[in-house]
């Protein structure tokens, strides 16, 4: 969404697309799980405006195929194969999430974009993430955010919030720290997966993230 209101910023969208690649020359093996909420949130519009829970889940689901199209063109553009992967089956556009098949094309150096959450309501991208990190056996989930880590408290409202550097699963679920649905970092924890959680407003943060540096909050 980039500095605007709603929708899909260009520039934004192509400085990510960027620093996927500096990572992919890196050496490191990507995939990535794209939210909608720029374009549209299911469950706020599920409160707001009276739409039942299930049919605004799908259409926030939809949502989140815009942007992962959005992205894969970003990518190519600079010459980086990606592949955009649908738990909701429309082969016109993307292919369907098969788990080996997604594998196989990491394995060939290709992006893949895992979009439409994992198929069903009531399931957050938080949640999706962790089941896909799961199933393809990633080695960490990188959760983008606007905020450079995990805070003690809300560091826009109380000045004095410190940032953790690292966290335990358990202590995140007990204290209910907003960084990720329960259910997300509980496969998390289960799996044994570690989050990083960092700031993607600032460029070169996620290869900065990647390397290492301290520029964010790690739950292990």
């Amino acid at each position: 969404m980039g500095a605007q209101q709603h929708g899909i910023d260009a520039e934004m969208c192509a400085s990510i697309a960027a620093q996927i690649k500096e990572i992919c020359d890196l050496g490191a093996t990507v995939s990535l799980v794209v939210g909608g909420g720029n374009i549209f949130r299911g469950q706020v519009a599920s409160k707001h405006f009276g739409l039942d829970r299930a049919v605004a889940d799908y259409m926030g689901m939809l949502a989140t195929v815009l942007n992962g199209l959005a992205l894969q063109n970003a990518l190519e553009k600079i010459g980086v194969a990606s592949r955009v992967m649908s738990a909701i089956e429309m082969r016109a556009i993307a292919e369907p999430y098969i788990r080996r098949r997604a594998i196989r094309h990491m394995e060939k150096g290709r992006v893949v974009i895992f979009v439409a959450g994992t198929g069903n309501p009531y399931f957050t991208t938080d949640t999706t993430a962790a089941l896909r990190a799961a199933e393809i056996k990633a080695d960490v989930i990188f959760k983008a955010t606007k905020v450079d880590g995990i805070y003690s408290a809300d560091p826009v409202k109380d000045p004095t919030a410190k940032r953790f550097k690292k966290l335990k699963f358990i202590d995140v679920l007990k204290k209910n720290y907003q960084v990720m649905d329960a259910t997300a970092v509980s496969l998390c924890m289960d799996n044994q997966i570690p989050i990083v959680v960092f700031n993607l407003t600032k460029p070169g943060n996620i290869k900065k993230a990647i390397l290492g540096e301290d520029i964010g909050t790690i739950v292990q």
